[in-house]
């Protein structure tokens, strides 16, 4: 699948699915911004792929001001976006009872007003016929125990991007989500023992973890041709555990 000389920008993109995608990206020819908080993350996903293809942006998302450096990167390098990736986001887990206000508040900021604000900032900046796509979950309409914020989180970007969808069809800009099921990432071990982990597996029909490769092959399948028709359109990447859940 080819998108050579294409321009991305990847926020969240020097860990787990975001890196795999900014790999993706970069085979498929693609020029490619990834950004994240950390300049340490930067540094090591820029010498993992070691091409000159790739660019890296400190950009904290979940703040506007870390959003105005992003947008002032794009605007300086004069070139129109072809795919945007709303990937950045952050997790937490408890009961509502003992979630605190710092918990609620830095979860939304990163994965609903980076996300929102990030791509209103970038809107000028995108090509007609572009490519947006969000990292929702499917945990967006489940209702675990503990997860009452990060799932509340999801749900609102779902909508969000439904409705850009709307906004930006007249400049044919195709806006979507993919939302993964349980991905073995350094994310979900910073939050799941081993034990949760083979519980996870378990809870899908395929009775495995995904990998962040398998979410990437679909994001780089929506930012093509071969998805030109596709808008408003949520794709779940969850090796069956939706409908396992529901046998």
């Amino acid at each position: 699948m080819s998108l050579v000389n294409k321009n991305v920008v990847i926020t969240g993109g020097s860990t787990g699915i975001g890196l795999a995608t900014a790999k993706a990206f970069i085979k498929a020819g693609a020029n490619v911004v990834i950004t994240s908080r950390s300049a340490d993350n930067l540094q090591k996903a820029s010498d993992e792929i070691n091409n000159p293809n790739l660019q890296t942006l400190v950009s904290d998302t979940s703040n506007l001001e870390g959003i105005s450096v992003l947008e002032k990167f794009v605007a300086e390098s004069g070139k129109k976006l072809d795919v945007l990736f709303l990937n950045a986001a952050i997790a937490s887990f408890g009961p509502i009872a003992e979630t605190t206000e710092a918990d609620f508040d830095a979860q939304f900021n990163t994965n609903v007003k980076g996300h929102y604000f990030t791509l209103q900032q970038l809107i000028p900046h995108l090509a007609n016929g572009s490519s947006v796509i969000f990292t929702s979950s499917i945990v967006a309409t489940a209702a675990g125990i503990g997860t009452s914020v990060y799932s509340a989180t999801k749900g609102a970007i779902n909508k969000i991007a439904q409705i850009a969808a709307n906004e930006l069809a007249e400049r044919k800009i195709r806006v979507n989500l993919v939302s993964p099921g349980p991905i073995q990432t350094p994310g979900l071990d910073s939050v799941a023992n081993a034990e949760a982990k083979e519980n996870l597996a378990g809870s899908t029909a395929l009775q495995r973890l995904g990998n962040a490769d398998e979410i990437a092959k679909t994001v780089v399948f929506l930012s093509s041709d071969d998805a030109s028709f596709i808008s408003g359109t949520e794709i779940t990447v969850d090796g069956g555990a939706i409908t396992y859940m529901l046998k």
